[in-house]
C-alpha cells in the first residue's frame, strides 16, 4: 500500500488491485491504484489527486499501476494556447449552432437511450453495450465531486452528444461524451473543442482528457489538441520533439 505524499492526502489510504485484462491493449494485463475511502474524496481532494494522474469512474478514484507497463500517460492541455487545427476548425464551424444545456447530473430515459445506442455501434461486444439502467447510473451519474452533465441538442431540439465533467480547481475533467452514432462531421471532437472553450471563458488554465495511449487507437487521438502536458515521475510537461 503507498501514500503519495502531498498533505491533503494523509486521511487516504491507496491499494493496488489484482491484475486484469486491460481495456486498451488486449495482450497485457493491467492493474490500478485506487484511492479510499471514497466518502473523504470531496471536491477538493480529487482536484489534488487529478494533478497526480489519478481519474474518476462513478466513486472509483484510480490510476494505471501496471507491473511491467508504463504506456497509460495522464494528458493535459492547455487551453489558454490552444489553436485548433485546419480540421478542428471545420468540426467547429460544422457544429457551432448546436444549442447546450448544462445541468446537474440526473438520471433520463432520452440520454439512456442515446447512451445504448452510441455502445452498440461504437463499442459492441465490449460488455458496455448491455449496461443496465442501474450500471449507467453506477458509470456515470455517481459523484461526490462536482460534477456537470452537457446536453447538446439541435435547433429542433433533438439530442445530438451527451458530455460528462468534473469541474476542478484548475479546469475541467472530462468524463465521458457519447453521441449520435448515425451523426456526422466529428461530434466527439466538437465535445472536446467545446469543453475547451469553457475552459478559456472561465479563465481555467487545464483540460483533463485522462490518458494518453500510443498503441491504442482509441486513446492516441488526444495528442492533437496542442500544446498538452504529459505527467511523468510526478512531473507535468510538454514532450520534447516526437512524443516517444
Amino acid at each position: 500500500m503507498s501514500h503519495p505524499t502531498e498533505p491533503g492526502f494523509k486521511t487516504l489510504q491507496f491499494y493496488s488491485t489484482a491484475a486484469y485484462p486491460c481495456s486498451y491493449l488486449p495482450e497485457l494485463d493491467a492493474r490500478s491504484q485506487v484511492a479510499a475511502p471514497t466518502h473523504l474524496i470531496d471536491a477538493e481532494t480529487y482536484s489534488e489527486l487529478v494533478e497526480q494522474g489519478f481519474r474518476r469512474s462513478g466513486l472509483f478514484t484510480y490510476r494505471p499501476h501496471c507491473d511491467a507497463c508504463q504506456a497509460c500517460l495522464p494528458i493535459r492541455i492547455d487551453t489558454q494556447r490552444f489553436q485548433r487545427n485546419r480540421t478542428q476548425r471545420k468540426t467547429w464551424n460544422r457544429h457551432n449552432g448546436l444549442i447546450t444545456h448544462t445541468l446537474p447530473l440526473h438520471w433520463s430515459a432520452e440520454h439512456f437511450e442515446l447512451y445504448q445506442r452510441y455502445q452498440l455501434a461504437r463499442h459492441p461486444g465490449a460488455g458496455m453495450d448491455e449496461d443496465s439502467q442501474a450500471q449507467y447510473t453506477q458509470f456515470l451519474l455517481t459523484s461526490r465531486v462536482d460534477s456537470r452533465l452537457v446536453e447538446f441538442r439541435l435547433p429542433s431540439g433533438a439530442l445530438q452528444m451527451i458530455s460528462m465533467i468534473d469541474i476542478l480547481d484548475s479546469g475541467f475533467s472530462s468524463v465521458y461524451t457519447f453521441f449520435d452514432p448515425e451523426a456526422h462531421g466529428s461530434l466527439g471532437t466538437y465535445g472536446i473543442l467545446w469543453q475547451l472553450e469553457q475552459c478559456r471563458q472561465l479563465d481555467l488554465p487545464w483540460l483533463y482528457l485522462g490518458y494518453w495511449i500510443r498503441q491504442s487507437r482509441k486513446m492516441s487521438y488526444k495528442s492533437s489538441y496542442k500544446p498538452f502536458q504529459i505527467l511523468r515521475n510526478g512531473i507535468w510537461a510538454e514532450p520534447e520533439g516526437t512524443i516517444p
